[in-house]
């Protein structure tokens, strides 16, 4: 009786992490080497030895395996907008961010290397996959801009703004994966995409500077 040490909760977790990652470790091996769509959920298990019913649990669809980070994806933009700073707005929040992830090459804003590009661009499955993460990840930032701003349940300004930041997002992913498909290296890809994220943000500026700017010790 009573609480369970916090070590074997650790330990559980941990073998958890361990399993999830093997398994899409292999998936992905598959994928690349086989083509997502033709790739059986049976043949992911095999490679990683376990069976195929643990293969399920951990992983909803077979989608879901290519893209392991896609929560981390779908949430990335309502994060950064609700950790803004005091006095930053939710455009020159995302904007920093974005300029961050190019700098640091991070694989959810892109950069995941022109084999994994290959394969989601070979794959139907995953690419109208890829599209509803990012209506996804659109519909989480309205959702915290609208919390953010105070906004009315009528009012449609979050829905807008969230529209046009995602829209922005939205290309300059895709340019990424198109510079990662034509064979250039993540030196290269990063400073195309700066530029254009300089150009892409800078379009908003004008009508989204000042909108939700973060008061000190205000939600928005």
């Amino acid at each position: 009786m009573g609480i369970e040490p916090a070590g074997p909760v650790g330990l559980r977790e941990s073998k958890k992490q361990e399993t999830r990652k093997l398994i899409s470790d292999h998936a992905t091996r598959l994928f690349i080497a086989h083509g997502f769509e033709a790739t059986t959920i049976a043949e992911i298990a095999a490679s990683a030895r376990v069976a195929k019913k643990t293969v399920t649990n951990y992983f909803a669809r077979k989608e879901d395996l290519a893209f392991d980070r896609q929560e981390e994806f779908v949430a990335g933009l309502a994060d950064t907008v609700a950790g803004r700073a005091p006095g930053q707005s939710a455009l020159a929040a995302l904007r920093r961010d974005f300029l961050g992830a190019v700098e640091r090459r991070d694989p959810v804003a892109g950069f995941s290397g022109e084999v994994f590009a290959r394969m989601i661009a070979d794959s139907p499955t995953l690419l109208a996959r890829l599209r509803d993460l990012h209506d996804l990840r659109e519909a989480a930032l309205a959702r915290v801009l609208a919390a953010e701003t105070g906004a009315a349940p009528d009012d449609i300004t979050p829905a807008a703004v969230a529209a046009q930041l995602a829209a922005a997002h939205r290309v300059l992913f895709q340019q990424i994966l198109d510079l990662t498909l034509a064979g250039h290296d993540d030196t290269r890809i990063a400073e195309a995409v700066t530029a254009s994220a300089h150009r892409v943000f800078g379009l908003l500026a004008g009508s989204l500077a000042d909108y939700a700017v973060k008061q000190a010790g205000h939600g928005g």
